[in-house]
């Protein structure tokens, strides 16, 4: 199979996913003809004319494309999970429309930064809600700095502009604002809070209707009105000590069995998979319990010269690459927090993109198959794999995939995460974890970079694994779980 027939054979789902998936994310009727008509090879994107309402245009018509798109690749993941039929095979078309979407965003962003440079609007990046949007208000001749991204340069020399002024600043062109700025703004986070009301009010129906079924079943009779039941909020609680409650993120806690692991850090160029890109890939593996394999070398150079490899063996570390499009934008943050400059990036420098190398992904797929895998808040990792690696959607739901969360065991099983007004359920960063296990000085900080940040991940969690052996807590407490502990699909424990 070439590299671009996979898209041809995405489509060859439709009817898989037609018949088992009617309605997106926000309950809208799929038209999947519309989905067919797409070509996501080679881009859904507009690619305007260099007038004022051309790139207006062009802008509304790529907002309502990523909005159709989303809301699509939104319901998948919940889709594929519940096809417990099996009617449909394979999540290569869910994977098929998140690349589409990343190129269309990187033509968003272009067409902003164009109309910034033609003076047809300032863009700032707000956060609103549950998303940081971009907010198009009106030229005023000095726009707002935007620390979020980069700055395009038409010239064709990314890189061109400082991150701290705006792209109409450094521009000649002269273009009075001619173009109506309310039909383009950026309606994600709106989409986004209504899509969470909407899950809050149907979880509040099924409460209520379980509580109901619960007073019909076991108090109607004698209590009319419905007694409050055993274990209810009522009769739940510790007023003294810190006492964390269960919450679903308790089911990657590790067993008391667990050994052999592979940590798996990665770095994005933001938080989306749907629209965004993974820049870097870490990972290694330790044995929690069992020693270190004869035969590994015994040292390894960490970026930090403070680390130490300790029981850490196979370490690996990629890097992967943006196409051109997203390169010309930068990315200030993201070159700021993990020192990751994507101007650098570009495919054209010679950099492949994670999600057009089927070996890569082949080669990581085969490594999370092997041994549970680690990651601190393990759903970020679990969310870009489930959109960029092939095979890793179907391995998982057959239950071939076993993942280790330490973000719970820093929230459950750490005395040292209690309750903060700056933190109310604890401090839970890796940076915090680590350093409160010693796997991590006092006087330095996370990385942000995969294999830095796997490797005192781990150190971590056998610190911790060790102490509460020791003190009969946590897997060896009474709530503790025999095995490797971990989530995954369709096993009995």
């Amino acid at each position: 199979m070439t590299d671009r027939a996979w898209f041809d054979a995405a489509k060859g789902d439709i009817p898989q996913w037609a018949a088992s998936m009617p309605k997106d994310a926000d309950g809208t009727t799929i038209d999947w003809d519309w989905v067919r008509s797409l070509d996501l090879a080679h881009g859904v994107g507009t690619i305007p004319e260099s007038t004022p309402q051309s790139i207006h245009d062009a802008l509304k018509a790529d907002y309502a494309t990523r909005e159709r798109l989303e809301s699509i690749i939104a319901q998948c993941n919940s889709a594929f999970m519940t096809d417990f039929d099996r009617f449909i095979g394979s999540y290569r078309l869910p994977r098929a429309l998140a690349y589409a979407n990343r190129r269309l965003n990187d033509n968003i962003n272009t067409l902003l930064h164009l109309g910034e440079q033609q003076h047809l609007w300032a863009v700032s990046r707000e956060r609103r809600g549950r998303a940081t949007i971009a907010v198009l208000k009106p030229y005023s001749g000095s726009g707002p700095s935007n620390d979020d991204q980069g700055m395009l340069d038409l010239s064709g020399e990314a890189g061109g502009t400082s991150a701290g002024n705006t792209a109409a600043e450094n521009s000649d062109v002269k273009f009075p604002t001619t173009v109506a700025l309310d039909d383009v703004q950026d309606r994600t986070a709106a989409i986004l809070d209504a899509r969470a009301e909407r899950r809050k009010a149907q979880r509040f129906q099924k409460r209520a209707g379980d509580a109901a079924m619960a007073r019909a079943n076991l108090s109607g009779a004698i209590s009319p009105g419905g007694a409050a039941l055993p274990g209810g909020a009522a009769a739940s609680g510790n007023a003294t000590g810190h006492h964390p409650k269960p919450d679903w993120r308790d089911a990657y806690l590790p067993g008391r069995d667990v050994d052999a692991v592979m940590g798996i850090d990665i770095e994005t160029t933001g938080i989306d998979p749907a629209r965004d890109y993974i820049i870097d890939v870490g990972f290694e593996f330790m044995n929690m319990a069992s020693p270190r394999p004869a035969g590994e070398p015994e040292t390894y150079a960490y970026e930090q010269g403070y680390y130490a490899a300790g029981d850490a063996y196979g370490q690996s570390r990629l890097a992967f690459g943006v196409p051109p499009e997203n390169a010309a934008l930068g990315n200030a943050l993201i070159a700021k927090l993990t020192g990751i400059d994507v101007r650098g990036r570009s495919s054209e420098a010679g950099y492949r993109l994670f999600d057009e190398w089927p070996q890569a992904q082949a080669g990581l797929l085969a490594r999370l198959t092997q041994q549970p895998y680690v990651a601190h808040n393990a759903t970020f990792e679990h969310s870009w794999f489930m959109l960029n690696v092939a095979g890793y959607a179907e391995s998982y739901r057959a239950g071939r995939i076993t993942i280790i969360d330490t973000l719970p065991m820093s929230r459950q099983w750490d005395p040292g995460a209690v309750p903060t007004n700056e933190h109310p359920y604890g401090d839970n960063t890796l940076d915090a974890y680590a350093k409160r296990q010693g796997a991590l000085d006092s006087a330095h900080n996370e990385r942000h970079l995969g294999l830095e940040d796997s490797h005192i991940m781990l150190v971590a969690m056998k610190h911790h694994l060790a102490a509460l052996k020791a003190q009969g807590k946590g897997p060896w407490g009474s709530t503790g779980r025999a095995g490797v502990g971990g989530k995954s699909c369709g096993r009995k424990r």
